[in-house]
């Protein structure tokens, strides 16, 4: 299992933050220089009324996640402007990331860990029937006829993947399970399902991207495993997702 430091992303989301900030400053130089037209001083001007305003949100939101990762408690005014900062500012930090050549699952991973520590920060808690448990459909084996990903219950826990433990997990909490073949399916499967809260394992590109689509509603994702190579016979912590689950189930402690 690969950890991440959360320093890395809220580093990369201030210098993204200031580098627009220092964008915003060039357009507002350029709208007071004499040989700019007045429509095109005016186009500038909507322009950065635009930037500005998205920076002052970011930044309110930069601060709401610090200050929430410090306190482990939410503010609640800030709320906003946090999913600003991080929807809005993530393509930005990928940007910065891959122009800097930092590996973008390290980034990704990053993200993570600064949404799980969100997450956790918020106490949330949701009985068995309002919790989802989200996996991959490359959890299954390779060489399985039986098609899960419709249906989990057609899986014969025949132990040779991960399946069963989804099965066993399922049936000990009272759970929700589905598995997704990709953010089509996954979208679905919140949409009837409707969770209050959302425990997902996918690799770190599917994770970003489903914790960003289901905002608001609060996900913990664990990374899989891969000793086979991406999206075949993969893996994960047991462990891990054990205590996710069960932190939305007690609503308490620290413990993914």
């Amino acid at each position: 299992m690969i950890y991440e430091r959360k320093r890395l992303f809220i580093g990369l989301l201030i210098v993204s933050l200031l580098a627009v900030c220092m964008l915003a400053v060039a357009i507002w130089y350029l709208v007071f220089s004499p040989e700019s037209s007045v429509v095109y001083k005016l186009v500038l001007l909507a322009v950065d009324a635009v930037l500005i305003i998205a920076i002052l949100l970011a930044g309110f939101g930069l601060a709401g996640i610090v200050l929430t990762l410090v306190r482990s408690k939410p503010l609640a005014l800030l709320q906003g402007p946090v999913r600003v900062a991080l929807n809005t500012f993530f393509p930005l930090v990928l940007i910065l990331g891959k122009l800097l050549s930092i590996d973008l699952n390290r980034i990704k991973r990053s993200f993570i860990e600064v949404n799980n520590n969100l997450v956790r920060a918020m106490h949330i808690s949701a009985a068995p029937d309002q919790l989802l448990l989200l996996a991959p459909h490359c959890l299954q084996s390779s060489t399985c006829t039986h098609k899960v990903t419709g249906n989990v219950d057609n899986c014969r826990r025949c132990g040779q993947c991960m399946v069963s433990d989804l099965l066993r997990l399922r049936d000990h909490y009272g759970i929700r399970v589905g598995m997704a073949t990709g953010g089509t399916l996954a979208r679905k499967y919140v949409r009837d399902y409707r969770p209050k809260a959302i425990v997902a394992i996918a690799c770190e590109r599917d994770l970003t991207s489903g914790i960003l689509d289901a905002n608001p509603i609060p996900v913990l994702g664990v990374t899989n495993l891969r000793p086979h190579g991406p999206c075949h016979d993969t893996q994960f912590s047991y462990q891990r997702v054990d205590e996710a689950i069960q932190y939305f189930l007690r609503n308490g402690s620290d413990c993914i």
